[in-house]
């Protein structure tokens, strides 16, 4: 059974950059057919897209995100991240990795896939 585990720094300042790391068990970063996924939720706000990497290496970030945020891996670890830069109080939110399928990733709700259980991003004002 795939499992996925987010860490991550929890409280951050203003202008900081912030990586975020998802470790993934049961399973292969490298096996084809899924995107391995960031999502964030702002609080009280739906679940928000961040972008993905494949099994290829190949990343693909939002163009909302994509000036300030960037995801790699680490296939020795069996690991992917995500590094927020510049992070401001609007980026306050419970982020989340996941392994989708295209239709899940395009259905975007935390029953369908494989989903870990977030890791709090909190930047002080």
């Amino acid at each position: 059974q795939v499992q996925l585990q987010e860490s991550g720094p929890g409280l951050v300042s203003p202008s900081q950059t912030v990586s975020l790391t998802c470790t993934v068990s049961g399973g292969s970063i490298t096996t084809t057919g899924f995107y391995y996924a960031w999502i964030r939720q702002p609080p009280g706000k739906g679940l928000e897209r961040i972008g993905y990497i494949l099994f290829s290496g190949i990343t693909d970030v939002t163009a909302a995100h994509g000036n300030r945020m960037s995801i790699s891996r680490d296939t020795s670890k069996n690991q992917f991240s995500l590094q927020l830069r510049s992070v401001t109080p609007e980026d306050t939110a419970m982020y989340y990795c996941a392994r989708l399928s295209n239709v899940q990733w395009s259905i975007m709700r935390r029953g369908v896939g494989d989903w870990g259980q977030g890791t709090q991003v909190t930047v002080s004002s």
